[in-house]
């Protein structure tokens, strides 16, 4: 039979494959992603069961299992452990066969264990959803009911179900979200923020502001910025069918001359910003200043130069980079300064300050020499930080 019980024209079908191709997207980055995997919201069980429920119908995959995976890719970013850095891997890779290496990843069952804690393990998950025999059933569940609703054109529907998530997720998101795009936050990974792919992703697009601030339940921190799966979160709320736990702190700048520990208390949860704050006031100012004093050759370094100060962290990632920074912060004492204030700056927040009067110690030190620098942008940025706070929650 050529037609099921849904005969459609051609953008209807469109519509169709939106839409429920829309609805596991929602499923993974509410469920999986923001409630499972960090905690940042908890689902009532009604709408936990129904998410679980269609990821078992449209993906087969498993909650401890994609939890895991991703818990470990925070843990291990741009290493060689990391199970899809398009910075070790390639980005061809990552791109183009990012559900092979979630399936590689899900073969390590030990990793599975350590970074798989807390998920569900009740008789769904053990004998359904999990179950060597039933795992893969609701993906074959899927192309029977596609099949019947839609007849031959269900077998397209129900193809595309299958690539959205592996696509889309496994390797725009893992791919392009550490490759290109821009950033809020100069966090120590290469992740980046995709704007265009918005709703097709459901906020997953804002992929630097949630390595930023990982157990936020929502991803957007611009006025400009949408993420769809926050507002299903916020319709979730007022439904009671979802509490949030946990969103990115808001921060503010207040006039005071000195740190306290209220401004240690801030600066350790919002460092990404600080560190973004430092290359727009500090960083860029005295490299447009020195680029303008410069001559041609010198020009071409510190054009290369730009992304090295900003993110000396990429120095890790490709030690080549390492003599084209010290040869070009060479011509320049201003940059070297900056550059060495850059890294006394992140020692505030090093581990090995295992107290907070010792870190708020570090933080005065430091905006004290910022001040005596001799380097405006640098005074005016010691000012900022020294009233650096966090807006009152509501």
């Amino acid at each position: 039979m050529l037609y099921g019980l849904f005969e459609l024209p051609g953008w209807g079908y469109l519509l169709v494959v939106l839409a429920l191709t829309h609805l596991t997207i929602a499923s993974v980055t509410i469920y999986l992603h923001r409630c499972q995997a960090h905690r940042a919201l908890e689902l009532h069980p009604i709408a936990a069961h129904f998410f679980r429920f269609w990821l078992w119908l449209t993906t087969g995959m498993q909650t401890k299992e994609w939890a895991a995976i991703h818990r470990k890719h925070h843990a291990k970013c741009e290493t060689k452990e990391d199970p899809h850095s398009p910075q070790q891997l390639g980005i061809k890779k990552v791109l183009l066969e990012g559900a092979e290496l979630y399936r590689q990843a899900c073969q390590n069952r030990e990793e599975i264990e350590r970074y798989g804690w807390g998920t569900p393990d009740d008789w769904l998950e053990r004998w359904v959803y999990s179950h060597k025999l039933f795992s893969n059933a609701g993906i074959v569940l899927m192309l029977a009911l596609d099949g019947i609703a839609f007849g031959v054109l269900g077998l397209t529907v129900w193809a595309l179900q299958m690539l959205w998530i592996p696509f889309w997720a496994a390797g725009v998101v893992n791919g392009l979200g550490h490759y290109v795009g821009y950033r809020n936050f100069e966090t120590e990974d290469a992740s980046t923020n995709l704007i265009p792919f918005g709703i097709l992703i459901g906020g997953e697009e804002l992929h630097n502001n949630h390595h930023a601030y990982p157990s936020s339940a929502k991803l957007s921190t611009k006025w400009w910025e949408f993420d769809l799966g926050w507002g299903y979160i916020r319709l979730l709320s007022w439904l009671g069918l979802a509490k949030v736990k946990r969103v990115a702190p808001k921060v503010r700048i207040e006039r005071r001359l000195a740190p306290d520990q209220s401004t240690v208390q801030a600066v350790l949860p919002n460092r990404g910003h600080v560190l973004k704050l430092y290359a727009r006031t500090v960083i860029l100012p005295v490299l447009e200043r020195e680029y303008r004093a410069a001559d041609h050759k010198l020009r071409q370094a510190l054009r290369q130069l730009k992304p090295l100060l900003v993110r000396e962290d990429i120095l890790a990632l490709k030690p080549c980079l390492e003599p084209l920074l010290q040869h070009a912060i060479a011509a320049s004492q201003s940059l070297q300064t900056v550059y060495q204030f850059k890294l006394k700056l992140k020692e505030v927040w090093a581990r090995n300050a295992p107290h907070p009067q010792f870190r708020l110690e570090r933080l005065t030190a430091w905006c004290l020499e910022a001040e005596q620098s001799g380097i405006d942008a640098l005074r005016e940025f010691a000012a900022q930080l020294a009233g650096y706070s966090m807006q009152p929650a509501r």
